[in-house]
């Protein structure tokens, strides 16, 4: 089911939002009408989608929220707002939105709009997650044997690249695998590589 997360501070524009969302989609849904709301709602959901209006607090601070939560989640953003300024389009647009929705907003618009997000998300397994910070997480060597499985080499091949033995690739793995909160076994934490690659840096 996809999360959808509304941050709309006009609770009227909101409530129709999430109607129409909840009458067309199979969505799990939730408002934020605050940046406070909408931190603590990032957390506790995760969601895949926001929707977010550009004005916030009586100051232009949507594109600010996104950029800042784009630094520690994964999600597709479709801005709704009034502003149509060339700036205003252009300061968004730097936050790589998935779509873009000028107020009045009926439900033929809104549906159109959100449809086509939706139909991406599917193929996009590392969105509604937390950008996991991997240089903190595991260590240096953790790393490289992660890099490893990534070019799908097995613990053998590994433990030779690394001059290490495979009963210590075999501990490294499974302490991977408990910090990954992961069952432990190599399909597991291949599948894991496979989805998660872009984040070994």
């Amino acid at each position: 089911m996809v999360r959808i997360l509304i941050i709309e501070d006009e609770i009227i524009i909101a409530r129709f939002i999430e109607q129409q969302l909840r009458n067309n989609f199979n969505c799990e849904t939730r408002v934020a009408v605050s940046r406070s709301e909408a931190e603590t709602a990032m957390a506790e959901m995760l969601p895949h989608l926001l929707l977010c209006d550009i004005q916030l607090e009586a100051e232009l601070s949507g594109i600010h929220l996104v950029t800042n939560l784009r630094r520690r989640y994964a999600f597709e953003v479709i801005y709704i707002t009034s502003y149509e300024t060339r700036s205003i389009i252009e300061k968004a647009a730097a936050t790589q939105p998935a779509n873009y929705l000028i107020k009045p907003i009926d439900d033929s618009q809104l549906f159109a709009g959100v449809q086509l997000v939706i139909s991406r998300l599917n193929a996009e397994d590392r969105i509604g997650k937390p950008m996991l910070p991997t240089s903190t997480l595991f260590s240096e060597t953790e790393l490289r044997i992660l890099r490893l499985i990534r070019e799908k080499k097995t613990t053998m091949e590994i433990a030779e690249t690394l001059h290490l033995s495979r009963f210590t690739i075999k501990n490294h793995r499974h302490n991977i695998c408990r910090k990954l909160e992961l069952a432990d076994e190599n399909n597991a934490l291949l599948k894991w590589v496979v989805q998660n690659g872009h984040l070994l840096k």
